[in-house]
């Protein structure tokens, strides 16, 4: 005979994980101001569910790219060239964006922290070179260091070596990468214990009163990224399938953006995003591909930091710009921005890349990197929210234009038989 379960538990089945990781935040900010020491012991549930996810993703995108190489049918279609134009014309207009923005409203920076021991990348070139030794990386090195270029590059040489394996070998993989989903499902359900013990750690250590001098710089660095979220990012949408973006813009952001915010990782968000695109019925040969690929490439995000920070530097400096250099500084961010997560430090690290642009010294250049790490506790958050929400909106985008695409051929195909 069946039981009925208890309240609480069919309570929390009724709520939507959303709904229940704005309830963790309150509860993390509530604890955090309440009784701070028991608010830093909270953090441990934040670590280990950021940790969880880093752990599981690089295994699920192992999986299921090869899953879905190895038994991609001929004629079938996907939807990557256009997304690969999506991503870099997506944080080129951040880049542009964040240009405007800077001479709009520009930043003066108290340049007088010491520069540190990290030492930058020395050019583009250099950058360039990480990612194609990533390519080449040892597996299971690229598994243990979350090395998701490496990973791909593996998954499609697999999936390719698979695709003449015996229907069992296939079913295998096919099991196994449904065994990992069903993994990663369960994870993300343990969201909002985790958002709330990454809130509650944050406010009680670090707080937000160390940026209070820096408001003018955080004001134009998040007013960027929120523009290009409900502005620019939208029109890009509209742009491709011809219809109201806003309800998928929204639900991105909701969905993967929110999560994303406060694990302040594009690759532990890796299983969210994956999920939502299950959520929202696109194809796992694309998305499969595209998601774990636009956490190393898709970066409007740090595209408009490396972009502000550096105009920042030179408005302190008194530099005169012309247009033809900002423009210039819009294509090295972002390119510097695709390479982003090749680099320890992130897009922090690559603003010295920008910098050079305008003979500015590495010691200068380093201090503005300080600044960055003083800010972080916001800049990385809504950097991350952006760019991870941005790879389900423009995967969710290239095979809704597809669709459209395919719709209108074949209409037209039936219209000459007519």
């Amino acid at each position: 005979m069946s039981q009925t379960p208890p309240f609480f538990i069919r309570l929390i089945n009724k709520t939507s994980l959303v709904s229940q990781i704005l309830i963790g935040m309150v509860a993390g900010i509530l604890l955090a101001t309440l009784m701070p020491s028991a608010a830093k012991t909270a953090g441990l549930l934040g670590t280990l569910f950021v940790g969880a996810l880093k752990a599981v993703a690089p295994v699920l995108v192992l999986l299921l790219v090869t899953n879905s190489i190895a038994g991609h049918t001929k004629g079938q279609k996907t939807s990557i060239r256009p997304l690969l134009i999506l991503y870099f014309f997506g944080t080129f207009c951040a880049a542009t964006i964040a240009v405007i923005a800077s001479f709009a409203f520009p930043s003066v920076l108290h340049l007088s922290t010491q520069s540190t021991d990290i030492v930058p990348p020395g050019g583009i070139a250099e950058v360039l070179n990480t990612l194609l030794f990533n390519v080449v990386a040892n597996p299971v090195k690229a598994l243990l260091e979350g090395n998701y270029i490496g990973i791909l590059a593996w998954a499609v040489a697999l999936g390719l070596a698979l695709r003449q394996a015996k229907e069992t070998t296939k079913s295998l993989i096919n099991d196994l990468s449904h065994a990992v989903s069903g993994i990663v499902k369960g994870v993300i359900r343990c969201a909002p214990l985790g958002i709330m013990g990454l809130v509650a750690s944050t406010f009680a250590e670090s707080g937000f009163s160390a940026l209070v001098s820096y408001a003018h710089l955080l004001v134009v660095l998040i007013g960027c990224m929120l523009f290009v979220a409900f502005v620019v990012n939208p029109l890009i949408v509209f742009w491709k399938i011809k219809r109201n973006p806003y309800p998928l813009v929204l639900m991105c952001l909701k969905e993967s953006g929110v999560t994303a915010f406060f694990t302040r990782s594009s690759a532990a968000n890796i299983p969210v995003n994956m999920n939502l695109c299950e959520k929202l019925r696109l194809p796992e040969e694309t998305y499969a591909v595209s998601i774990p690929l636009g956490a190393t490439i898709n970066m409007a995000g740090a595209a408009i930091t490396i972009t502000v920070l550096s105009m920042a530097a030179v408005h302190t400096l008194g530099i005169q710009v012309d247009v033809a250099t900002a423009v210039l500084l819009s294509l090295v961010a972002t390119i510097s921005a695709c390479g982003a997560s090749g680099v320890a430090g992130g897009s922090l690290l690559l603003i010295p890349l920008a910098c050079s642009l305008f003979g500015i010294s590495n010691d200068v250049a380093m201090q503005v990197v300080a600044v960055g790490f003083i800010i972080g506790v916001l800049q990385d958050s809504a950097e991350t929210a952006l760019n991870s929400s941005t790879d389900v909106l423009f995967t969710a985008t290239a095979c809704m234009a597809e669709d459209v695409s395919l719709n209108e051929s074949n209409l037209q195909e039936e219209t000459d038989l007519v």
